[in-house]
């Protein structure tokens, strides 16, 4: 019973079958008018059905460079040859002397000897060369390979039994840059008996196509057809989409742990007045960090407005005497032109401040997330800018307890279950706290942060 195939499958059957039974992937492709690759397309599918079999020899491209082809072109003997010739007749000689006879300097003749010696030519004895051997009547191994890849256009295949006979000559000529080599693969196709008897049962060319479009349903041109099979089960190229980065993760994750626990998320801008980033954080006027080697001052503005004026005389009160707060203040003269100066924010508690002051009725929670700015000496763990995360409850039944509360749960959130805290101070916060955990395999507290 006949069977019927696609065209690339069915002429490659023919061609190997008037070809003796095998042929080259390039002869089958050359004799059935296909594209070489159609016919290894086509040679898959038939190894799979059992009726052919493919069988690859590994080969070794040779290609002549253009010193290569120079030297054939020259029509002289190789150098080593040369001095192999005047070494016969005259006897040893000096290095210097032998490289003048053959019209090369010193340098050049110390890389001839290489070839010289390895050709059993002739050995270094004292300080002069000595002859070992006459040189061969005819050209060399490696001469030989250099006028067969002339002779093949420029370059040849070596079959593996070939390659490793020649592999001496080969590392010569591509010690000298005379050639280049690279592996190949030939493939080879053998009908197999299986294959013979399909031919003899009857074999049809059918027009092969990927999809039922409209054009075969409308005229019945499907009947005539073979349409490729899919095989879901065929190895397909890895792909490898982008994956997060490790901080965008852990930002994200921090993200949720505060959202899990019931906190509002505040932006805020990069570039923002001193009074949001230190006054109004009670941090002093001449502390250290709001010195030009501490913090970016912005040159253009060089001022912002400052906020109403109820707000900024509470915050001068409280920095010059304490205000109604029930401190003494920093007991100095308050310089509103130092707190209008516009600065890259050095921390995100000046985002969720302004917030407070936005919606200051409680209860509220806000947490924000974001880049900070300072004059850091950059080294492997500091640069000028970085990431921090800050939030601040107003709660009328808030107490230190909540605080730590709240704190450790989100540590725990974030895959810390061991915190511990100790006390700390921070100019705007009173009582303030350190946060430390232990980490797995770390051995140690580490600090993670501040409150």
């Amino acid at each position: 019973m006949s069977a019927s195939l696609p065209s690339n499958q069915h002429a490659l059957l023919r061609t190997l079958a008037d070809h003796g039974g095998r042929a080259l992937v390039s002869e089958a492709a050359e004799a059935a008018g296909i594209d070489q690759s159609q016919i290894a397309a086509a040679a898959l599918e038939l190894e799979a059905l059992g009726w052919i079999r493919a069988e690859e020899e590994p080969l070794e491209e040779v290609s002549l460079l253009d010193a290569g082809r120079a030297f054939l072109d020259s029509g002289t003997p190789l150098p080593e040859i040369r001095m192999a010739e005047i070494l016969a007749s005259e006897g040893p000689l000096p290095l210097p002397e032998l490289a003048s006879r053959v019209s090369l300097d010193p340098g050049e003749a110390g890389k001839v000897l290489r070839f010289l010696f390895s050709k059993g030519l002739a050995r270094k004895s004292g300080g002069v060369i000595e002859p070992l051997a006459k040189p061969p009547a005819g050209p060399g191994a490696d001469e030989a390979i250099l006028r067969r890849v002339l002779g093949g256009g420029g370059a040849i295949e070596l079959g593996a039994e070939e390659s490793k006979a020649a592999a001496a000559a080969l590392g010569e000529l591509r010690a000298r840059g005379f050639v280049k080599t690279r592996p190949r693969v030939r493939r080879l196709l053998h009908l197999t008996g299986a294959g013979r008897e399909r031919i003899e049962a009857g074999i049809e060319a059918k027009q092969e196509k990927n999809q039922l479009d409209p054009e075969l349903l409308a005229s019945g041109g499907w009947r005539d057809v073979v349409f490729r099979p899919y095989d879901v089960a065929l190895d397909a190229a890895s792909v490898y989409p982008a994956k997060e980065h490790p901080l965008r993760r852990i930002i994200e994750e921090t993200r949720r742990a505060f959202l899990y626990m019931g906190f509002e998320e505040v932006r805020g801008p990069y570039v923002e007045s001193a009074f949001w980033d230190f006054d109004a954080l009670f941090q002093p006027q001449d502390h250290p960090a709001r010195e030009m080697q501490d913090t970016f001052y912005i040159d253009r503005p060089a001022r912002f407005e400052l906020p109403e004026k109820e707000l900024v005389a509470r915050v001068r009160a409280t920095h010059e005497n304490g205000g109604d707060t029930g401190s003494v203040g920093w007991r100095y003269r308050w310089d509103s032109e130092k707190a209008k100066r516009v600065v890259l924010r050095t921390h995100t508690t000046a985002v969720t401040v302004y917030a407070l002051r936005e919606n200051p009725v409680p209860p509220r929670k806000v947490f924000t997330i974001g880049r900070v700015f300072r004059r850091e000496k950059i080294d492997y763990k500091h640069l000028p800018e970085f990431y921090q995360v800050d939030g601040i409850i107003i709660d009328e039944r808030a107490d230190l307890s909540a605080l730590l509360g709240t704190l450790a749960e989100f540590y725990r959130q974030m895959g810390f279950d061991d915190v511990r805290f100790r006390p700390d101070f921070f100019p705007y916060t009173e009582p303030s706290v350190g946060a430390f955990v232990r980490m797995p395999g770390r051995g140690g507290w580490f600090e993670l942060g501040g409150a």
